[in-house]
């Protein structure tokens, strides 16, 4: 078995409130959820600043491979948000 942990920095040029921020990343998030099954997303940092916030993402599956595939398509898919810049996405898996 293998968790995967995906932290990504996010950065929004465009927003000018909290509440801008709040609806992008909650339409990400949505996103996310609908086309990657079985994974657990959260904003683990940044809550209080209007132009960031750090994702958090964890997956489980049975081998290296498909763990880190799945992380890096989900960083894939970000990437392709026209609203916001990644400023650093790192992965960590960790084998049980």
């Amino acid at each position: 078995m293998v968790v995967g942990i995906a932290r990504i920095e996010l950065y929004f040029p465009y927003p000018n409130s909290l509440k801008e921020k709040r609806q992008i990343l909650r339409a990400l998030t949505q996103k996310i959820e609908a086309n990657f099954k079985r994974i657990s997303i959260a904003e683990v940092d940044g809550h209080d600043l209007w132009q960031k916030a750090v994702l958090g993402i964890s997956l489980v599956g049975k081998d290296r491979e498909f763990v880190d595939s799945r992380l890096t398509t989900i960083i894939e898919f970000i990437k392709k948000n026209s609203e916001l810049e990644i400023v650093k996405a790192e992965i960590d898996l960790i084998g049980y």
